[in-house]
């Protein structure tokens, strides 16, 4: 109710919510658990949308005030997302706080390595292992395709203006 209340009182209530979407349906590829063998459980799941989030949250950052505007609308539509799907799994207002703060920074934590990574010539074959897969074992046909995946999310979304992303638009 009080969410509900505040939604309404804020100027820019679903800000974010067209590149929240726009992750999303990236995340639910089916080549990621097809192809690329990424588990398809919970965590999974949020392995890859906490990637794909990720490398957008990097493009953003290199946008200025307006990608830094777009990038906390993003986490805000984030947080809301992760608080829901934790209710609805069961998991108590003692442990919410705890488990959203944990996940957003698992996010957090892919934003920091890929800032880095993006702009190398190396391999990202670690990274792909650490953030897909959880450093869970993987086959390398998975892992090549998984970061095959990603350089071309990556290209993708850095050829996109932070204004196309924002409005869910990528290239």
């Amino acid at each position: 109710m009080i969410r509900g209340l505040f939604a309404r009182l804020t100027a820019e209530p679903r800000r974010g919510q067209a590149l929240f979407d726009l992750c999303v349906g990236e995340a639910r590829e089916r080549h990621w658990f097809a192809d690329g063998a990424v588990p398809d459980t919970v965590n999974g799941r949020f392995a890859v949308l906490a990637t794909v989030a990720a490398l957008v949250m990097v493009r953003l950052e290199r946008g200025g005030v307006e990608g830094h505007q777009t990038s906390v609308a993003l986490t805000e539509r984030l947080v809301e997302s992760l608080d829901a799907e934790i209710r609805q799994m069961g998991l108590g207002d003692p442990a919410l706080g705890k488990q959203v703060r944990r996940l957003v920074g698992a996010v957090a934590g892919r934003v920091e390595r890929w800032r880095e990574l993006v702009d190398s010539l190396g391999p990202w074959t670690a990274e792909v292992r650490r953030s897909l897969y959880l450093d869970e074992p993987a086959e390398p046909a998975a892992v090549e395709h998984g970061e095959a995946a990603l350089r071309r999310s990556w290209e993708r979304v850095s050829r996109s203006s932070v204004e196309d992303l924002a409005q869910g638009r990528i290239r």
